[in-house]
């Protein structure tokens, strides 16, 4: 054995080695003696890779797949028209796309491990990096290898070992390569190249830059329900796979997401303790510690609480945008919020917000589907996975929480139209709705804008729902938004049958307005309005029209006399004098105000088409039938031109036409009319509708009428 110097006497000789290539190094305490160095005679050559055929009972999968795998049938069956259908020159290749945990490793596994007698070799390598796919490629050469000259393998850097698999992937047909979760096209798109034959399938979050490989990327989307529900059952075992509603409950709560239902179903299997309905107890309670909970035999990185880590610490290098949007939309309701929302962005132009919602869609993290919002116009709306967003939560603290919802309700705040009774506008608070619930606090005035809106819209149990919750919040305050919801929820009664009941909310809810906001405040205003006409709902009209009558100079004084508020009083106590007996007094009141809606809000609008019905009505019950069907028959093109020909108001016009066609003597002609209109009404508003019972009884009538006069004759 050769003996080196102390070194001690040679303080500059330098003691390293390579314990792979150049020896092995030993070390006792401080003297750091070498005791062996073995000398690297010439490298040896790897094999020609043509030659090298694949081992018996290689297997190139890491694990494998799943027992319980449910409702991926149809994916399997594109794969595998995908890879084994497509022809043609250059490798045959297929990603499959979707959100991180929704199963797309677990499918390229299953297509492996159900097709793997088709292929000569089968290999599977983890490409969350490029230095990964290269060792993937590079264990490849050492398994090949390794009973031929397994010392050239092991020789062979890792550059070297890659270009010989690349090698042999083409040289040999009848091969499927997995690249998994590949962050980049860029990191496969040099491999693919070189590639003549065999198949390729990626899984990958990524949804841009496949197509310029001629991949058109298979979208794995969540679990349908039952399937969700299968899943677990299969999971947990009895005896909580019999518990339905429990299952239901649990899908529900983890989105149908599969890594998210496999975590909680192994957990509640393997945990001491544990049943399905502590665990969804605990889900709610404690709901970050079990979306990091795994069992000692799972892998602990993939839990929904770390699968979307790799792809945020990679949005924060790229765009650290992506980030703060993905955590504010973290508090919105989880589907379909308009990006107009997201435009005034503190900090950002809506430039920059676009790209940042892009670089999110494309890792699968948001998906962007485009919607009508209002006439022709049109928004991308923006829905998040609510497991992304709950996790997405409980990774911040309190204060950054209690920031980001504020944010979020500012934004909303500005987003709503200021007249949530505009037609136009329904579209626009339809996709709000959702998040305004979600973000809004319940003394915002937005709510109050809410509110409003579901009673145009005639969503008596939300706007109940909401009410409540606002008036609960409030209660013993005089707050305006607790005076709204008092409002809206005197109205919810009022609507869903209980007149007088509305009428006495009302009653008690006028003094605290008038005490709070003023006696001439337009809530104040409103609230009276709103008594006068459950008042005469509730059986009294005359009582109705004195309160309008009160009422009518005030509005005018305070809003105009133009004022749509002070037309609709005006309209209204002319309804209620009619229906007081005096219908009269109707028609003349209706008559002067018809010419004032022309001016101010057109002829065609909705409010004047109404006061025009209601002026032929009146003339009709007046006295003057003939003069009822004039304007009756002059109303109908308008009606069937502006509203549609099958609009519910425009058969009612024509229904109304027909019975005053009759009363003015012409009972034919009525009968004629009612028989075209029946078919119409049956097929618009079903044959059991009041509507359509009161056309067909009309239309009996007249030919009983009709048949009586010609027995007579």
């Amino acid at each position: 054995m050769t003996t080196l110097p102390d070194p001690e006497e040679r303080p500059d000789v330098q003691l390293d080695g390579d314990a792979r290539e150049r020896g092995r190094v030993y070390q006792a305490a401080h003297d750091q003696i070498i005791n062996e160095i073995t000398q690297q005679g010439p490298r040896r050559p790897l094999p020609p890779a043509a030659t090298v055929q694949v081992p018996a009972g290689l297997s190139g999968l890491p694990r494998r797949p799943a027992a319980a795998f449910v409702g991926r049938e149809a994916a399997l069956t594109a794969l595998r028209q995908t890879l084994q259908d497509m022809t043609g020159p250059g490798v045959i290749s297929q990603a499959v796309l979707g959100l991180g945990g929704v199963g797309k490793s677990e499918l390229a596994l299953q297509y492996a491990h159900h097709h793997r007698q088709e292929y000569a070799l089968v290999w599977w390598i983890d490409a969350d990096r490029p230095d990964l796919i290269r060792n993937g490629l590079a264990a490849l050469t050492r398994e090949l290898t390794c009973g031929i000259d397994s010392v050239a393998a092991e020789q062979a850097t890792v550059e070297e070992a890659t270009a010989w698999a690349l090698s042999w992937l083409a040289a040999h047909p009848g091969w499927l390569v997995i690249f998994d979760n590949v962050e980049e096209v860029a990191d496969v798109e040099p491999y693919l190249a070189r590639l003549a034959h065999g198949h390729v399938l990626i899984t990958t979050r990524r949804d841009v830059g496949w197509q310029h490989l001629n991949i058109t990327p298979l979208r794995l989307e969540l679990l349908s329900r039952p399937a969700a529900i299968a899943l677990l059952a299969d999971l947990i075992g009895p005896p909580d796979s019999a518990d339905t509603d429990g299952l239901k409950q649990l899908a529900e709560q983890l989105g149908d997401l599969p890594l998210a239902l496999t975590q909680a179903g192994a957990y509640i299997a393997r945990t001491p303790r544990i049943t399905l309905r502590r665990y969804l107890n605990l889900l709610e309670t404690w709901p970050a510690r079990m979306y990091d909970a795994a069992t000692v035999d799972q892998d602990a990185e993939r839990v929904i609480a770390k699968v979307w880590t790799l792809s945020q610490a990679r949005l924060q290098q790229v765009d650290p945008l992506a980030v703060q949007v993905l955590n504010l939309l973290a508090f919105f309701a989880p589907d379909n919020l308009p990006c107009r929302v997201l435009a005034a962005l503190p900090g950002a132009d809506e430039l920059q917000t676009d790209e940042a919602l892009a670089l999110l869609a494309s890792y699968s993290l948001i998906t962007l589907t485009t919607s009508e919002l209002s006439g022709e116009e049109t928004d991308d709306l923006i829905s998040v996975h609510r497991l992304v967003q709950a996790v997405t939560r409980h990774q911040l603290d309190p204060g950054q929480q209690a920031q980001l919802r504020e944010q979020a309700a500012a934004l909303l705040l500005a987003a709503l139209p200021e007249d949530p009774e505009a037609p136009e506008n329904r579209p626009v608070y339809q996709h709000l709705l959702p998040h305004a619930r979600a973000v809004l606090p319940l003394d915002s005035p937005g709510l109050s804008r809410i509110l409003t809106y579901l009673l145009e819209v005639e969503d008596y149990d939300l706007a109940r729902q909401l009410a409540e919750q606002i008036n609960t919040h409030l209660c013993g305050t005089n707050h305006p938004c607790a005076l709204q919801a008092q409002q809206t929820l005197a109205a919810c009664v009022g609507e869903e049958g209980d007149a007088a009941a509305a009428r006495d909310l009302f009653a008690a809810l006028l003094p605290v307005h008038e005490r709070v906001s003023g006696v001439e405040d337009p809530s104040t205003l409103l609230t009276r309005y709103s008594l006068a006409g459950w008042t005469g709902q509730a059986g009294d009209p005359a009582a109705a029209r004195d309160m309008l009558a009160a009422l009518l100079p005030v509005h005018e004084r305070v809003s105009g006399v133009e004022d749509p508020s002070t037309l609709l009083t005006r309209y209204s106590l002319a309804d209620w004098t009619g229906q007081a007996g005096d219908p009269a007094a109707a028609r003349d009141l209706l008559a002067a105000l018809l010419p004032i809606e022309e001016r101010v809000s057109g002829v065609e609008d909705p409010s004047t088409l109404t006061t025009r019905y209601s002026l032929a009505d009146w003339t009709g019950q007046a006295g003057d039938p003939a003069a009822a069907r004039d304007i009756l028959a002059a109303l109908l093109p308008i009606e069937e031109r502006v509203r549609g020909a099958e609009d519910p108001s425009t058969l009612t016009t024509r229904y109304s036409l027909a019975r005053w066609t009759g009363q003015a003597g012409d009972p034919a002609t009525a009968r004629n009319m009612l028989a075209a209109l029946l078919p119409v009404r049956e097929r618009v508003s079903g044959v059991d509708d009041p509507d359509t019972v009161r056309t067909r009884r009309a239309l009996a009538e007249y030919t009983a009428l009709l048949a009586e006069t010609n027995e007579i004759g």
